[in-house]
């Protein structure tokens, strides 16, 4: 039998095939207990909540939205929606209405599905603005009892509806799956917009069910496993690495309970594959290292010498030196005294393979999770390339690539402008509504131009170096990639975001973000009392204490790279304030020009810089702040 052509045939096979129907598809965690769905059961829920659609009037070529935490009704939506000939269009669910306004809008989204109460309420709060809107669904009914809106309705409702269409109209449910081809778009995925407004990537059942073949390839996936789903539906990754490929092998998805509960619910579970942003590693990393810290002396001197143990292995095995008997055998005792043990508190001791993607995390943080028996890797992509170009094989694992191109996908690098070109099945069908963006993006030979800077090392390795428009030079001509800078500082537990300036100057300045909960209770260690964010990160002690850290990572970096100076922010970077976006990649250009009077002090030799900066809360309101800030010497 041939596999099936859509994402949602899949499904039918699963609900078909007699060894995986009663086999787990899906677990969602409520009030600390774990229920499970096998695959006859993920499949009925899907199917009631379609035939509920279909009896609304959802439409071949209608959109639907998605909005809320991992949840399986939201999944079940997606495709639900797929299985009707339409469109799945997840948002960020920490998105404020106005940016929500836009995407759903412009996607023409007919049908949104809301997680909860405080979700229906911001989608009723822009339905003026939203003329497609015909009916908003929504999971949990705490709340919302006593709505009267028209347009709103709980999924369990649908479902309801669904039942009774699906009894007086039989075999319908499998009828319209039967009707979609290979080609019809299935997903509209929105850009993270870093440059301007998110362009929306049309995404066939081609497009994400080829990339998944390819990743299937290229990776050990087995029906026994458990993939955690706690990515923001949103981003291509939780589409591909999440729904696709879970229901091509047949493999479980877990909900974890709430994001605040993340970290908990993955030990609890112990996922045997992971694919996570570097946030979230650098987020590990930084806990660890705090708990280091808080450890008793003899405690921290056993973690401090086998992380030197864990750093010098695998130094070794990068250079391809062999390893004294003396080494391993400390590296042999590190694992039952210190590495197992952590990665059992980080829930990855059942991990056979772990994937940082999205954007590029430090050199130190992948080594310091490779030193510790994780076995994580890279893997580059994007949304118009459905999430993937290439990845790491097991044993050739390395901080400066992303791995060899995944066979099946051409990569090249322009030999003007050094930028990244890839060409495959993966890549989008274009931007919906935005013909001009998709021929600027899509030559006529099928390459998409990534607008990464990289090179292909002797190995056949892709290195990506910087997005190409941020790649500049000092005014010596020394080539400056702010990225590199800015990974190097973050390697540090008590700097949460930076943002590094060079180009067209004399020298290296940053601007820094702290992590507030590790300077708070490096704080608190030291009975410093504070009352907010901005009165922490203004203190004398907590500058000498980013300076000394600066200076320390400073010795690791190229003179003419290092940091000469820097001031510490009074406010974390937001992306509800633009400055960033909801993938957390920086917006340079509305950085550069919303701090431009900091840039010009840094640049100027000023000892300290005033500002009044726009905030945004999270009901959409603004307001503004004072901002006194304290330039420091870093070298």
């Amino acid at each position: 039998m041939s596999d099936p052509t859509t994402i949602p045939g899949y499904l039918l096979r699963n609900e078909k095939d007699a060894e995986l129907a009663g086999l787990p598809a899906m677990r969602e965690k409520n009030l600390g207990i774990w229920q499970t769905y096998d695959w006859r059961g993920y499949a009925d829920e899907v199917r009631y909540f379609t035939l509920g659609l279909a009896a609304l009037g959802f439409q071949r070529g209608d959109k639907l939205s998605v909005i809320g935490n991992n949840r399986p009704r939201l999944y079940w939506a997606q495709l639900a929606a797929m299985s009707l000939g339409g469109q799945s269009v997840p948002v960020y669910q920490d998105a404020i209405a106005s940016e929500l306004a836009y995407v759903l809008a412009h996607s023409e989204a007919k049908v949104i599905v809301a997680e909860d109460q405080e979700q229906v309420d911001k989608i009723l709060s822009i339905r003026e603005e939203l003329p497609n809107l015909k009916l908003l669904i929504f999971d949990d009914p705490r709340g919302l009892t006593n709505y009267d809106e028209e347009i709103v309705r709980s999924f369990a409702d649908v479902q309801e509806m669904g039942r009774e269409f699906g009894a007086a109209n039989q075999g319908y449910f499998e009828a319209e799956i039967a009707k979609g081809e290979a080609d019809d778009i299935a997903l509209i995925a929105y850009t993270s917009g870093t440059t301007g407004q998110p362009k929306g990537v049309m995404l066939s059942h081609a497009n994400l069910l080829e990339t998944s073949y390819i990743f299937l390839a290229n990776e050990d996936v087995r029906r026994s496993d458990d993939f955690l789903s706690y990515l923001p539906m949103a981003w291509v990754g939780d589409s591909l690495y999440g729904l696709c490929v879970s229901l091509i092998v047949g493999c479980a998805c877990n909900c974890p309970e709430a994001p605040e509960t993340v970290q908990r619910d993955l030990r609890e579970l112990g996922p045997t594959g992971i694919v996570a942003a570097p946030r979230v590693w650098e987020g590990m990393l930084s806990m660890l290292q705090v708990k280091a810290g808080d450890a008793s002396p003899l405690k921290r001197k056993v973690y401090d010498h086998f992380r030197g143990v864990a750093q010098k292995v695998e130094d070794l095995k990068f250079e391809s030196k062999p390893i004294s008997g003396l080494l391993k055998l400390q590296h042999w005792l590190g694992e039952y005294l210190v590495y197992g043990p952590i990665r059992d508190q980080l829930g990855l001791r059942r991990a056979r393979w772990c994937y940082t993607g999205g954007a590029p995390l430090g050199p130190d943080a992948f080594r310091f999770f490779r030193g510790f028996g994780i076995n994580l890797k890279q893997v580059y992509g994007s949304t118009e390339l459905s999430g993937l170009a290439s990845l790491q094989p097991d044993n050739e694992a390395n901080p400066d690539t992303v791995g060899p191109p995944c066979p099946g996908i051409e990569v090249r690098v322009d030999t003007d402008r050094s930028e990244v070109l890839v060409r495959g099945k993966g890549v989008f069908r274009g931007y919906y509504k935005q013909d001009d963006k998709t021929a600027e993006a899509v030559d006529a030979e099928g390459w998409f131009h990534t607008g990464d800077a990289g090179l292909i090392d002797e190995r056949g390795h892709l290195v990506i170096i910087n997005r190409a428009k941020d790649v500049g030079k000092l005014t010596d001509g020394t080539p400056f990639a702010p990225q590199f800078i800015e990974l190097k500082l973050k390697f540090s537990p008590y700097i949460n975001e930076v943002v590094a300036f060079g180009d067209g100057y004399d020298f290296v300045s940053s601007m820094i973000a702290i992590d507030y909960e590790s300077v708070g209770k490096w704080a608190e260690r030291r009975a410093m009392p504070y009352t907010n964010y901005m009165d922490l990160a203004q203190k004398d002690e907590v500058r000498a204490l980013v300076a000394e850290e600066i200076r320390r990572i400073n010795l690791s970096l190229p003179e003419v790279s290092r940091v000469k100076r820097f001031l510490l922010l009074t406010k974390d970077l937001d992306a509800d304030d633009n400055e960033i976006t909801r993938t957390r990649k920086l917006r340079r250009n509305f950085i550069a020009e919303k701090y431009a009077p900091v840039i010009a002090a840094l640049y100027a030799g000023d000892k300290e810089v005033d500002l009044k900066l726009d905030v945004t809360f999270e009901d959409g309101s603004q307001s503004q702040v004072d901002s006194h800030m304290i330039i420091e010497e870093a070298a």
